[in-house]
């Protein structure tokens, strides 16, 4: 079967050499907007299209008001700023997720409380999180707090893994049965929607990133969502240094931070914008040709986007029969010119956090064996 799958994928991008996991994609105005940049001399962190990345980002997710910032892990760790979290209040998470989530946390100074995903999502389970706050939470005058440690449990954040949706619905009511603020980690999930409303709005602030392995990129960045545009706009305000605005004055109200992203990283999230259509479709026609080709092998399952979603495919995933398929699989295909990972080592793993909360992470041990990240770039020609 090895053999077979390596000589499908380069077929299906077109070159008998090297498949790298996820390269960018630069088909439009990126090069005109770079050049702009540098003629206007606005290439730092002020200039038109800062602006217009924000504008186009909450046009295309829907929310009220959208702040870019330096990267995906600077807008975590701004969310959660925003929503309250202190030093030693603790936030529930998955332990199947990229690391940046939790560093954030950490740059806080919070505790993360690692619970288990959903087999259908592979990111944070609705079921987990209730059956673990029934277990260890308690409400007093309006405070979620753990009862065993006695801190605040003040956020949740759930990561949509790979671009696929969690089970929203049921997670948004949990965290406000329990006044916990709901933060969504949406670094993977620009273009993915959950019942017709995108990713990373359902939440009190959402996060994107727009690393060079993303759906769309800037080369690095990020982006803060909202729903609230008065929380918005103190995000930005932060964001920048928390400067009063003033022709030539330099007063500050609040201690800010630079995560503004340069004009020149906006320009080019402005020209992947304008085709992220055309970029999703041809994800998706992708993960179909990578769910038909795999249907012939029984002990190999491709992972579908849930029920009631539309997930982005930003990467694809299959599924192996245990962990050593999973690995004969990556020292085959990475020995012979295809790029595939395994999912990141559960976070309990990491010597940093392996004294953190865990509810068991039966479901996240499962996948953790089998999972298998597929290349997955935008193939060429990228048609209108």
């Amino acid at each position: 079967m090895y053999s077979d799958v390596v000589t499908f994928i380069h077929k299906l991008y077109g070159t008998e050499g090297n498949v790298p996991l996820h390269a960018p994609c630069f088909v439009g105005n990126e090069k005109k907007y770079l050049n702009e940049c540098i003629d206007t001399t606005f290439v730092s962190s002020v200039g038109k299209f800062v602006d217009r990345f924000e504008e186009m980002m909450a046009e295309y997710t829907g929310a009220k008001k959208a702040v870019v910032c330096v990267n995906g892990t600077n807008a975590l760790h701004m969310a959660m700023m925003l929503v309250g979290v202190e030093r030693d209040d603790e936030v529930l998470t998955q332990a199947l997720t990229f690391i940046a989530t939790c560093n954030a946390i950490y740059y806080i100074g919070a505790h993360p409380v690692f619970l288990d995903v959903a087999p259908d999502t592979m990111g944070l389970s609705s079921v987990a999180v209730k059956k673990w706050l029934q277990a260890n939470a308690e409400v007093k005058n309006g405070t979620c707090y753990n009862k065993v440690t006695g801190r605040r449990i003040k956020a949740c954040i759930p990561m949509h893994t790979f671009g696929h949706p969690i089970h929203l619905d049921e997670l948004v009511d949990i965290c406000f049965q329990y006044h916990i603020e709901l933060i969504e980690d949406a670094a993977e999930s620009l273009g993915s929607f959950y019942k017709g409303k995108h990713t990373g709005t359902f939440g009190k602030v959402g996060a994107l990133s727009f690393n060079g392995n993303k759906t769309i990129t800037t080369g690095g960045g990020g982006m803060l969502l909202f729903q609230d545009e008065a929380l918005g706009e103190h995000a930005k305000h932060l964001t920048t240094q928390a400067k009063i605005p003033h022709r030539w004055e330099f007063m500050h109200d609040y201690v800010g931070y630079n995560y503004r992203m340069p004009n020149i990283n906006a320009a080019l999230g402005c020209a992947q914008m304008e085709c992220i259509d055309r970029i999703l479709a041809n994800k998706r026609e992708t993960a179909e040709k990578y769910k038909a080709f795999f249907a012939q092998y029984p002990d190999v399952e491709f992972f579908n986007e849930p029920k009631d979603c539309q997930s982005n495919y930003w990467l694809n995933v299959i599924l192996m029969k245990d962990n050593q398929s999973k690995q004969d699989f990556l020292e085959y295909t990475n020995d012979h010119g295809v790029m595939t990972r395994p999912v990141w080592g559960l976070m309990p793993r990491m010597p940093m956090f392996e004294h953190c909360q865990t509810d068991g992470l039966k479901q996240s041990i499962w996948f953790e064996e089998r999972v298998v990240n597929l290349p997955s770039s935008v193939r060429q020609p990228l048609t209108p």
